[in-house]
Formats: C-alpha cells, sequence, structure tokens
C-alpha cells in the first residue's frame, strides 16, 4: 500500500512515518510544502531506522506530488493549516478516491494548560471531510498518541487510538491499517460527528503530562 504522510517534518507526522516504516510494508512517502526538507528528513528517518535494524526506503516530496500517487494520505497537518492543504489537494486535481485520515486537533493555550478549541465544524476531522471532495473518504485517527513516544524507536507502545469515520468499510480500512502498528490497538467510536469527543481527549492528556511527573507520553486505553 502506498502511504503519504503529509506534514511528515512534524511531531507527529514523524512519529507516524517512524512507526509505519518500521512495523509494516507499507510504501511511504513524506510529503511537505518544501520538496527539498521533505526528501532531507527522509534521508534522516531511514538513518534512524537503519541504526535500529530496519533497512527501508522512505521517499521525500511536496505535499500534491506525495498525495497523487498514495492509497492513503495522513494529514499530519497543523489544524490552522489543514484546510488550506486540502483545498490546495483539490486544485491540483490529485485527490480522487485516497482516503484521507486525519489527527489535527484544534487548541490554544494559556498559563493554565492546553484547552479544545474546535472549528465551527464542531471538529477538524468534520472540517476535513466539508473541505474534501465528495468521492475521498475521511476518517479520524490518530488524535491521542503521543508523538514523541511514537518516533522513539527503543519505546514499547502500548496505547489505544479512536478511529470515526462515517462508513464502517472506512473505519475497518482504517483498524486494519492501524492495527499493523505494534502496541497501538484502534478502537472504532462512530461517526465523524463524535470526533469532538475523540480530539478533546488531547489538550486533557497534554495537561495531565505537564503536571505530573514522569507522565510525559502519557496516552489511553479502554478496558
Amino acid at each position: 500500500m502506498e502511504l503519504a504522510i503529509l506534514g511528515g517534518t512534524g511531531d507527529i507526522g514523524e512519529g507516524l512515518a517512524m512507526r509505519f516504516a518500521s512495523d509494516t510494508a507499507h510504501t511511504i512517502t513524506i510529503g511537505s510544502r518544501d520538496a527539498a526538507k521533505a526528501s532531507e528528513r527522509a534521508r534522516a528517518y531511514e538513518d534512524r531506522l537503519s541504526a535500529h535494524g530496519v533497512e527501508t526506503e522512505i521517499n521525500g516530496t511536496d505535499n500534491s506530488s506525495a498525495a497523487a500517487s498514495a492509497d492513503v494520505v495522513i494529514l499530519a497537518i497543523p489544524p490552522h493549516h489543514v484546510g488550506d492543504t486540502v483545498e490546495e489537494l483539490t486544485e491540483d486535481d490529485v485527490l480522487s478516491d485516497q482516503l484521507l485520515i486525519s489527527p489535527a486537533v484544534g487548541m490554544s493555550g494559556d498559563e493554565d494548560g492546553l484547552h479544545y478549541r474546535p472549528p465551527s465544524t464542531g471538529s477538524v476531522t468534520e472540517f476535513v471531510a466539508q473541505q474534501a471532495p465528495d468521492s475521498v473518504p475521511v476518517a479520524g485517527a490518530f488524535h491521542n498518541l503521543a508523538a514523541d513516544r511514537l518516533a522513539d524507536l527503543e519505546a514499547t507502545l502500548d496505547v489505544d487510538t479512536l478511529v470515526v469515520a462515517d462508513d464502517p468499510e472506512v473505519s475497518d480500512r482504517v483498524v486494519t491499517l492501524t492495527a499493523d502498528l505494534a502496541g497501538v490497538r484502534p478502537i472504532p467510536a462512530g461517526p465523524l460527528s463524535n470526533a469532538s469527543e475523540v480530539e478533546s481527549l488531547t489538550p486533557l492528556l497534554i495537561n495531565i503530562a505537564r503536571y505530573n511527573e514522569g507522565m510525559h507520553d502519557v496516552g489511553v486505553t479502554f478496558s
């Protein structure tokens, strides 16, 4: 499977790229607004993976080129840029039936911590679905994963990630994709209208990490 991680030079993009490259046989392409930056970061990821005994190739290019050849596109883009990115992909006519997955969360911070700030659509995931062409399926996942722990290949994961999608078949595709990641359990959480509840967990987890020593990479599990 061809997997494009747009914003793959950022924190969550890096973590997902490292884990998918380490744990799966999918073809990974890092996308960025700057193709040269994406290519340079891809080489750095390859070197880190090689140091952990994983010999694989990661591609790096601009966002539109990465998405054009992908089966699945993960929008690891800051929430204030994700709409522009989807609009750009649409204008470049590179989106057809790729599965878009959004892990972005709208947040703002003050001296007390981070607070959930969703767009008027109710959630970033729903905003992505609104911006995307009708033919393109959209799901939300990976919202509540600690980026630093994902990127640390020496760290053992034992976390859950909630998956939202309006189409149960789309949800199943994301669950199947995610289940390949060692230590990450995907759990269906219903349609996109439930995304706000899922996304709002992220600032809560970050605040817990801030106020509790030794919980920097806190995650969630459900039982």
